[in-house]
């Protein structure tokens, strides 16, 4: 009886290591399987037969151990090694590789399954699917605003390859850069008189008025009209005549008067001139005009004016009054119908403080009044005011939240088209500063209608359609799913897997930081399969299946012994 079970453990050995090859050719010949996972196995003894058990020491006797004699062994496990694979580069935008635990979710015939194989292709439906059986990669598909609907309920990924975004008209525009605090201003700042007066008047009556082009803070042009009279006391041409200079202010056409505070007394003025008999030069004071809450503001200087017997020559020079620096930016924007039109904006410098901005007339379209306004910069060189024409010359201040709107009429037979113009805030926009003037549009929220061109996959598995018109939008998320049982799934060919017993439910995610499992594009995971160990498992076997063949051909020869006692 000894013999057999000897004979019968050499078999056990025999049986048992033959599956371990077999997990090791199967390793072996999957060493080249996309998204392959190892296996190994582990070996447990049998139950032991006791041949004698064991006694406690007493009465000063030690005690014994138990004996016995094992009955061979069994398989205890076979498990898969569920380590990373390596990743392979293959260009493929819809071959996908998971960093992580994660399995791919696949719909196949109305059955979900899982696998590591991220081999995928669209087929003709649009259906991200694998293609050895067909099974739909399961996900989450966005709505018509590439939003991706929130929970973890899963459905076929579908991709209309034929998908076209509508136009989008420009609604939100976005400027920045800086214009420079130092460039020439527009706001007339000082009119200085120059020429002659005559000493002697009876022989040269006054010149006759002029007027002067001047333009007030916010770069509104206007009329000053200067006219001159004498006092009527002449001295032979040796003490200098008596002049006085009038001033009035008149809106840019020349005739209709600017009025002061009251909104009736047109703004005019005077101002006697005074010479030094021995030198001719003026000994007048400045005169400063501040009119219109200081919108018209200048001095008019008479140091250059001088009188001589000469000819009357007066007239006058107007500081920074047609050189202003002039800055400007331009922006693509659509219309409703997709057409594109070009916006230029144009900033002038009026003074230290404040830049006009006006919108140019676009050549495909009629802009609505009011497309002008008024930026006033603080200290700091940050925006302190946004102003805007309220369509009848009157500069009103834009309140936060508001932001300044123009719009225009498009040739295109579109909607009409509204913009909000966004210049900015703090230093995250227009600023004035020392640096050099530099415009741009960062910016607008519109596009033409547009075709999908291609496909993109990031890492947390957004498939992202870029269009022909150079816009992307999210299509599709591909999900995930771990469990907390790895080894508790079955294989069932094609490299997928099935929830068997043990395994747990289920646990459908995006991938991310919730799965701690990421998508690499463009890769494909190879198998985990190291040869090195495959080999060296290979001898052990080999070994260990020769040592009990040994054993049974051992227990045969003793048996063979004992049947020839009886000769």
């Amino acid at each position: 009886m000894a013999l057999l079970n000897s004979l019968y453990s050499g078999v056990s050995g025999l049986r048992n290591f033959q599956s371990m090859m077999d997990v090791i050719g199967n390793n072996i010949a999957n060493v080249n399987t996309i998204g392959y996972k190892g296996s190994r196995i582990t070996f447990s003894d049998t139950f032991n037969q006791m041949i004698k058990s064991g006694t406690n020491p007493e009465n000063g006797n030690g005690g014994t151990n138990s004996m016995q004699v094992g009955l061979g062994m069994k398989v205890n496990s076979i498990d898969r090694n569920w380590n990373q694979g390596t990743f392979e580069r293959t260009g493929i935008t819809t071959d996908l590789a998971l960093q992580g635990p994660g399995l791919f979710i696949l719909n196949n015939n109305g059955t979900q399954q899982y696998s590591r194989a991220g081999s995928f292709v669209f087929d003709a439906e649009g259906k991200l699917v694998n293609p050895q059986n067909g099974a739909i990669v399961q996900g989450k598909v966005a709505n018509g605003l590439g939003e991706i609907p929130a929970g973890n309920s899963a459905q076929d990924v579908i991709i209309d390859k034929n998908l076209r975004l509508p136009a989008i008209a420009t609604k939100n525009v976005t400027w920045g850069g800086n214009l420079e605090s130092g460039s020439p201003t527009k706001r007339t700042d000082i009119v200085e008189m120059t020429g002659n007066f005559t000493s002697d008047s009876t022989t040269n009556p006054p010149a006759p008025a002029e007027t002067f082009k001047i333009f007030g803070a916010d770069g509104t042009e206007y009329q000053l009209e200067l006219s001159y009279a004498n006092d009527g006391n002449y001295v032979d041409g040796v003490t200098p005549a008596g002049y006085t200079v009038n001033y009035s202010i008149f809106e840019s056409d020349g005739t209709t008067p600017v009025f002061e505070s009251d909104g009736t007394t047109p703004v005019t003025g005077s101002q006697a001139l005074t010479f030094d008999s021995a030198t001719t030069k003026s000994t007048t004071s400045l005169l400063t005009i501040d009119e219109d809450g200081g919108n018209i503001k200048f001095d008019i200087n008479f140091d250059l004016l001088r009188s001589t017997t000469a000819s009357q020559t007066p007239g006058a020079k107007i500081d920074k009054g047609e050189i202003a620096e002039t800055v400007s930016g331009t922006v693509t924007v659509y219309d409703s119908l997709g057409s594109a039109h070009s916006l230029s904006i144009t900033y002038t410098h009026l003074d230290s403080g404040s830049w006009s901005w006006k919108v140019d007339e676009p050549t495909t379209g009629t802009l609505t009044a009011g497309a002008n306004g008024t930026l006033r910069f603080n200290n700091d060189g940050t925006i302190e005011s946004i102003l805007q024409d309220d369509g009848s010359g009157n500069f009103n201040p834009v309140v936060e939240p508001d932001l300044p709107s123009v719009s225009f009429t498009p040739e295109s037979g579109a909607d009409l088209v509204e913009i909000n113009f966004n210049f900015g805030s703090g230093t995250n926009g227009i600023t004035q500063t020392a640096l050099s003037s530099q415009i741009q549009s960062l910016t607008q929220d519109g596009a033409a209608s547009a075709t999908l061109a291609n496909l993109n996959i990031d890492q947390y598995g957004n498939i992202v359609g870029i269009f022909s018109n150079g816009n992307s939008q999210t299509l599709a998320q591909i999900m995930v799913a771990t469990f907390p049982n790895l080894n508790g799934l079955t294989s069932i060919g094609d490299n997928m897997y099935q929830v068997a017993a043990n395994a747990g439910e289920p646990r459908i995610g995006e991938p991310g930081g919730d799965t701690n499992t990421f998508m690499q594009s463009g890769a494909l995971e190879q198998s985990n399969v190291d040869l090195s160990e495959e080999f060296t498992r290979m001898i052990i076997s080999q070994r260990g299946f020769q040592a009990n063949a040994r054993v049974v051909t051992t227990a045969d020869a003793l048996l063979q012994e004992i049947t020839n006692l009886v000769r």
